[in-house]
């Protein structure tokens, strides 16, 4: 509650979707703990957007992510030669995957298939039964978004979607749609930064805060 309400103080603007980024960081939270993971898309800016969530979510964000003793253990008694640098330098991660990284398939499909359903194609095969997909899109209209969204449904893949004002066609397609009060791209693309750092760092506390 002290990283969302930290949130809300120095971005006032966001007031209006506070009940919806409160919910998503709780949802998220509730997937990891599951072995679920997050997937993310978007164009653009809102791709970046996607890689760089997927860092935070990956390494250390705000705070020390130690192995656990388990895992320490499993190392020092399979590589104990190694042990010691392995121990110091990895860290316990957050899973998620972004949908934008992956060129050869992304260019191979759009060419030979649809570039329009490249998200859902990935989404089909990465999505299971209690993921998150994350859905950036600042109109809320990007048709590879939609699709994306439509075929998590049918995954059992629930949907946040990270939009503009207006939240578009991606609003009724999502379970949580945090919809930021601009309508102007690149101060949608502003808001949605302070937004996705918050649920990193609510994540991070919540999985990894008794380090």
């Amino acid at each position: 509650m002290k990283i969302l309400q930290e949130l809300e103080q120095r971005y006032p603007a966001l007031k209006t979707c506070m009940p919806e980024i409160t919910q998503a960081a709780s949802a998220l939270v509730s997937c990891f703990w599951q072995d679920g993971k997050l997937l993310a898309c978007g164009n653009g800016g809102s791709a970046a957007d996607c890689e760089h969530i997927v860092g935070e979510l990956m390494k250390a964000f705000r705070l020390h992510r130690r192995l656990d003793t388990d895992k320490q253990r499993q190392i020092r008694e399979t590589y104990p030669e190694q042990a010691d640098v392995m121990i110091a330098n990895l860290q316990r991660a957050v899973p998620a995957i972004s949908l934008v990284s992956q060129t050869a398939l992304m260019t191979a499909f759009g060419n030979d298939v649809s570039a329009q359903m490249l998200f859902a194609q990935q989404v089909l095969s990465y999505g299971r039964l209690g993921d998150y997909l994350l859905a950036i899109s600042t109109s809320g209209n990007s048709e590879n978004i939609l699709h994306a969204a439509r075929l998590a449904h049918i995954q059992g893949v629930r949907v946040i979607a990270l939009t503009g004002n207006d939240g578009g066609k991606l609003k009724a397609l999502s379970d949580i749609a945090i919809c930021v009060p601009a309508d102007i791209t690149y101060q949608i693309q502003e808001l949605h930064l302070p937004v996705y750092h918050c649920l990193c760092a609510c994540v991070e506390n919540e999985l990894f805060g008794e380090d």
